[in-house]
Parts: structure tokens; sequence; C-alpha cells
């Protein structure tokens, strides 16, 4: 059995040198659409460059449906600070399920959780060392 896995769905990385197009939405937020025809995908969030990565994130996502075996890469490190001062921590697979993906402390000093798709739509970036 051949272990490469095929099918017509592009590499997640194809999409990466493709231009997006965005939209400006009411609610403030710009999706980007990036398109390898007859594919699509999309991401949402409150900048450009949040939107492009949100939809780079969705094209990993899409070719796991494909391609079951391929592991999704985390956008994120598994503890940072972002540009904002904020401390964010991966949580463990146990607490993902139920929570989220990265924890963090809320303005009111709560902590929270946050999926990867929520971070992306709020731009959440690491701050560069």
């Amino acid at each position: 059995m051949d272990n490469n896995e095929r099918s017509a769905y592009p590499h997640p990385g194809d999409f990466k040198v493709m231009r997006p197009e965005y939209t400006d939405l009411e609610d403030g937020f710009l999706v980007a659409s990036i398109t390898i025809t007859p594919f699509k995908v999309t991401g949402r969030s409150s900048s450009k460059a949040g939107a492009r990565r949100a939809a780079l994130y969705m094209a990993e996502q899409t070719y796991k449906e494909y391609h079951p075996s391929y592991r999704v890469i985390n956008p994120y490190p598994s503890e940072f600070t972002d540009q904002e001062g904020q401390a964010w921590k991966l949580l463990s697979p146990l607490q993902r399920e139920q929570l989220g993906d990265y924890s963090f402390t809320d303005a009111e000093g709560e902590e929270d959780s946050a999926d990867i798709e929520q971070m992306l739509m709020w731009d959440v970036r690491p701050v560069q060392q």
C-alpha cells in the first residue's frame, strides 16, 4: 500500500503562497478568502494578518478531514505572552476537550480559556523574542 495519502484537496502549504481576498464586515472584523480552484478557505479576524492566519489554519483543519493521519500545526507555542502582555498557556488534552485550547487571566483577574479559532479571530499574536 502507498504510504503517501493522495487527494484532490491541496496541501495546506499550497494556500500559503496564494494572495487572500479580504472582505470588511459590518461588525469591524475582516474575512480573508484564499482560493485554489475549486477549493476555498476563509478566516475571520480583527486584522488582515489575523484573517489570513485564520484562513491558513482552516486549510489545515480541512486537509485533516481528507487525511486523518495529518497533524495540524498549532500556530501558537505552548506558553507565550501576547503583544498586550497577556500570558497564555496550552491546556492538557483532557482540559481542552471541555474548556478550549489555551488558558489566560481576563481583565477581572479570572482564569478563562479560548480555543485556537477564537484566538485567531481576536488576532492574538505572541511577542517576538
